[in-house]
């Protein structure tokens, strides 16, 4: 027995996926599948961040206006934002008003654009994935940092982003396929392709 949680249509799930029809859909169809495009990591980089003490269903619900008010997470639209720029998404009620936060998300578009003359942000990142993924059976099982998520914290930082600690950098992980912690037992567990 898992402890998988099975939902009204009958699939079993990862327990948090099943709380609210907003997660569930981001579960069944985003959660742990590969990201390997530039502009759709770093907006996976970038939400993270900003979930940061927050819950990741306040992020899901405000991510059309976080899109909207960072030009789709574009890395070069946002390496050119200057103070007024910080202003006017200080202002925009509609996305998490962090100053830090928000001048991290343009520092790290920076930084993604300076990572082109050298690896690249999807390459580096990919390069992080473990030999094994977790195999939970339970959430407690599943872990909230790896020896990876800890080097790639690292190297992100030593690559000048920030608001990338270990925590972070796992949970990006587990949410761009690069680890797999669906619960042993859900309808999802497997199917990002990166973990026969």
């Amino acid at each position: 027995m898992t402890g998988v949680a099975v939902g009204e249509d009958g699939l079993a799930r990862t327990p948090w996926a099943v709380s609210d029809p907003l997660l569930r859909h981001y579960y069944d169809t985003e959660w742990g599948l590969p990201v390997r495009d530039e502009q759709g990591l770093f907006e996976r980089v970038s939400l993270e961040a900003f979930q940061s003490g927050l819950s990741w269903l306040t992020i899901l619900r405000k991510r059309p206006a976080f899109r909207a008010a960072f030009d789709d997470f574009a890395p070069d639209a946002i390496a050119a934002y200057d103070e007024q720029d910080v202003d006017r998404l200080m202002a925009d009620a509609g996305i998490v008003r962090n100053r830090a936060k928000v001048e991290a998300t343009i520092n790290n578009a920076r930084a993604t654009v300076a990572l082109r003359e050298d690896v690249g942000l999807v390459d580096l990142v990919w390069s992080f994935r473990p030999e094994r993924t977790p195999e939970p059976r339970a959430l407690e099982e599943v872990p909230t940092r790896s020896p990876e998520s800890e080097a790639l914290a690292k190297e992100m930082r030593r690559r000048g982003f920030r608001f990338v600690g270990p925590t972070t950098m796992f949970a990006l992980m587990e949410a761009i396929g690069i680890v797999d912690t669906h619960l042993v037992g859900s309808y999802r567990r497997g199917t990002s392709g990166v973990w026969a």
